[in-house]
């Protein structure tokens, strides 16, 4: 009898630990998916950018009324609004520059909700504006968007 109850102790244990590292893997896994298919929105907005493509740059931003872009004392919301803002202030490939981003963060809440902390860099002919910034990205049915950007400039 305490042959068997030790036997199902220990079966009891086992599984108990490889349940734990199932599900610790698994989540290990998850979040390394998220982060690279984050980079991945980063990378092509970056490119969208560096091709003068404001639209293609906009795609990371989730299409909706409720996307929130603050830059100083300003609060946008609106993804059309945002777009609007970016092709009136950035409407030649002079003021565009070159973009870059560095030093990501990128630091998981939940399985659908990220926090992106880095910082950006435009190099143009005539100055090179830098900051950082802290996005919040959701994911969506079209993938990791970006539904808030709070974005600082030196």
């Amino acid at each position: 009898m305490k042959q068997m109850v030790f036997r199902t102790a220990i079966t009891l244990a086992t599984i108990a630990v490889l349940t734990t590292y199932t599900v610790t893997q698994t989540k290990s896994r998850t979040k390394t998916q998220s982060a690279a298919a984050i980079r991945a929105v980063l990378d092509a907005q970056r490119d969208a950018w560096n091709r003068g493509d404001v639209e293609g740059y906009m795609d990371g931003y989730e299409r909706s009324a409720e996307t929130v872009f603050v830059s100083g004392d300003d609060v946008i919301r609106g993804w059309q609004t945002v777009t609007d803002r970016y092709k009136k202030n950035y409407n030649t490939p002079e003021r565009m520059g070159t973009l870059t981003f560095s030093d990501l963060e990128i630091t998981p809440l939940e399985n659908n909700a990220a926090v992106v902390f880095g910082r950006w860099h435009l190099k143009r002919s005539g100055d090179e504006p830098h900051g950082r910034f802290t996005l919040v990205f959701r994911r969506t049915k079209a993938g990791w968007k970006i539904i808030h950007d709070h974005t600082s400039s030196v």
